[in-house]
């Protein structure tokens, strides 16, 4: 019965999408999503106050038998998640498609908000089912949907070669949850999340652990298995792209949390731990180095969000070893810092896509080296863009300073306990090199586009975005500027969350953190008020004066143009050099050679290729060619084979059905 309703629910939304006018799709999705973000938020912010856990659906009996759907503490904090970031990722979709209307039909239009809708309820019930069919169930109907947002424009090559990419690897993790799930039910006779603890203490614990952990790691974008992500999100409209980066493969993370946390006090919580240590490091670093290396705005943006989750990975990693040693400190601390920073990623991250997303509409390109002085036509994008630039950068006052204090001070306790030291050393020196290169990616990518001179009369005549969508690019900084400026409270609100993990009582988390966030949250609104204090300085000392406006030295030069500037790839060069390893480079154009003393007129374009995509996705091109090439034959187009290939099936099955094998 619960299938059905879901069912005939869709239907519904569609029926409502389709029939409504053209320039009422938006409105019509932006309503169906708010109604089920405000029920989302309504009662994660209960849950979260200390309602306790409430049972939302009860089947008693599926494929894998019993099946329910609760929230909890972390459901809260998810279904949270999930509700801003789809309600911002519509809102700004009616300004980002407005454009599209006279171009594509309106079933098209119809079809990509319905997927939309859908893509939301879906991970809603991917974060609020208990475990099993619902689980599974919605968990391939949020792939589903999302292969249907990315393949908005069809029409273009890359884009079906990245949504067939983005389809074959999302089975290839669903495979690995079913085996999961199977096997779970096989043992324990639940499929729930709540059985997991029981089979870990009976069964051995770290094979189901690494089935589980591959699974949600293709979703969640963890290396090597990341390779879909950097080519899916600059495929999709930038509205998809904010939600699968912000929110979608949260649902990856949350699944990895379910399953460390059924681990207990077992002693493979300890290798646990160090497996997701180490696959958080290596994420974070691939991810980082590779972000700094693009030319592309939405690549850059894709690769960064490998990045963090390298760095949520690290957290957790560290709670792991933290709970598995008895150290209460270092296990708050690595899952507060994991828990606050999966929620500050679906803040700045969609803020920072939105952004990508204005400057695509304005300029009809995303390539670093096409743009630059858009922080003059384009002011208050520029300002948001900073905004999250600092935000992903960890600078205070704003929210990503806070949840990676949070894990530095588990790591840096961590030592100074001894228990895991070295672990904790090397999580230490990944980070701090993390947030380094972090903010050389983003100083390239906020100069390059922003300041300097425009590098073509499309980025010249540049004008602003409506107000749909900058309405929408605030609701992201609201959640940025209330955790960077209010970091006890944010806190507080994720210490409940971690309760699924650590089972402390929510003051005593709050005491242990206390005295690092009040002095955070000082310095937040020290730095806030001196800004202020010198905007007005500035604005008081210039009141009345003649403002000249000359050109830029030019260094000498008698004649500079807009060549004198960095670009993209010049930016980075150093860092590239070290990185040639891990990419695959390939230029378009012809460079300018040695021997050409006076240079003519030549265009050049660099791409940096993820080395482990070509050899991860190698495979399956080929084995899709050859499969395809076999099935070919088979179209010989005589009626005869046709019937033939029918009465083989046919017999086939009464075969098997002899046997007893269906």
């Amino acid at each position: 019965m619960f299938f059905l309703c879901t069912l005939l629910a869709l239907a519904a939304v569609t029926a409502i999408l389709f029939a409504a006018p053209l320039r009422c799709k938006a409105p019509a999705a932006l309503a169906i999503v708010g109604a089920g973000a405000l029920w989302g938020c309504t009662q994660a912010v209960a849950t979260l106050a200390g309602v306790p856990e409430r049972l939302l659906w009860l089947l008693p009996g599926t494929l894998f038998g019993g099946d329910s759907g609760s929230m909890d503490s972390l459901s809260a904090l998810f279904v949270l998640i999930v509700s801003v970031g789809s309600l911002a990722a519509t809102a700004y979709s009616r300004g980002y498609l407005a454009r599209y209307l006279p171009l594509k039909s309106p079933a098209h239009i119809s079809l990509h908000y319905t997927a939309l809708v859908v893509l939301f309820y879906a991970m809603l019930g991917v974060v609020l089912s208990d475990g099993g069919y619902s689980f599974l169930f919605f968990w391939e109907l949020m792939t589903v949907a999302s292969f249907l947002l990315i393949l908005f424009d069809a029409e273009r090559r890359e884009v079906r070669r990245a949504a067939l990419s983005y389809l074959i690897m999302m089975h290839i993790g669903f495979v690995l949850l079913v085996v999961g799930f199977v096997r779970l039910e096989a043992v324990t006779g639940s499929a729930a999340f709540g059985a997991l603890a029981e089979y870990f203490r009976t069964q051995p614990a770290l094979p189901l652990f690494a089935v589980f952990l591959a699974g949600f790691g293709m979703k969640a974008g963890l290396f090597p298995m990341h390779v879909w992500l950097p080519e899916a999100h600059p495929a999709a409209p930038s509205h998809v792209s904010a939600l699968m980066s912000g929110v979608m493969i949260k649902t990856g993370v949350y699944g990895i949390l379910r399953t460390t946390a059924a681990l207990g006090e077992l002693p493979a919580l300890r290798t646990a731990g160090y497996i997701l240590l180490a696959a958080g490091i290596l994420t974070g670093l691939w991810g980082v180095v590779l972000a700094a290396a693009q030319n592309d705005v939405k690549r850059l943006l894709a690769y960064s969000s490998i990045e963090n989750v390298g760095v949520i990975l690290i957290g957790i990693g560290i709670a792991a070893l933290g709970k598995a040693s008895g150290n209460q400190f270092v296990a708050l601390a690595g899952i507060a810092g994991a828990l606050l920073h999966t929620a500050n990623h679906s803040f700045f991250k969609p803020l920072l896509f939105f952004g990508a997303g204005n400057i695509l509409s304005a300029t009809h390109t995303t390539s670093l080296d096409s743009l630059g002085g858009l922080g003059r036509h384009m002011p208050l994008t520029a300002l948001l863009f900073l905004a999250g630039t600092a935000a992903i950068c960890a600078l205070p006052p704003l929210n990503g300073f806070v949840s990676e204090l949070l894990i530095y001070l588990g790591l840096f306790d961590g030592i100074a306990s001894g228990s895991d030291t070295l672990a904790s050393a090397a999580a230490l020196t990944a980070l701090a090199l993390i947030g380094g290169v972090v903010v050389l990616a983003f100083t390239k990518l906020y100069g390059t586009v922003f300041l300097g001179s425009p590098r073509t009369h499309e980025v010249a005549e540049a004008s602003e975005a409506d107000n749909h969508r900058i309405a929408a690019m605030a609701l992201p900084l609201a959640g940025i500027l209330f955790v960077g400026l209010f970091p006890r409270a944010a806190v507080a609100a994720v210490t409940r969350a971690a309760d699924f993990f650590l089972r402390t009582p929510a003051d005593a988390a709050d005491w242990l953190l206390s005295p690092s966030l009040a002095a955070a949250g000082r310095t937040a609104w020290l730095l806030a008020a001196v800004v202020a204090l010198l905007l007005w300085l500035r604005r008081r000392l210039l009141r009345g004066r003649r403002i000249a406006r000359g050109p830029t030295w030019g260094c000498g030069f008698t004649s500079p143009n807009v060549k004198m500037q960095y670009t993209g790839e010049s930016f980075s060069e150093g860092l590239q050099s070290i990185a040639t390893s891990l990419t695959q480079n390939s230029g378009e154009g012809s460079p300018v050679p040695k021997s050409e003393i006076f240079p003519g007129a030549h265009s050049f374009d660099v791409g940096h290729r993820d080395r482990i995509g070509r050899l991860f996705s190698a495979w399956w091109v080929e084995l899709l060619r050859r499969i395809n090439a076999r099935v070919m034959r088979l179209r010989t187009g005589k009626i005869n084979h046709y019937v033939l290939f029918a009465l083989a099936f046919l017999a086939l099955v009464f075969l098997l059905s002899v046997l007893n094998l269906i």
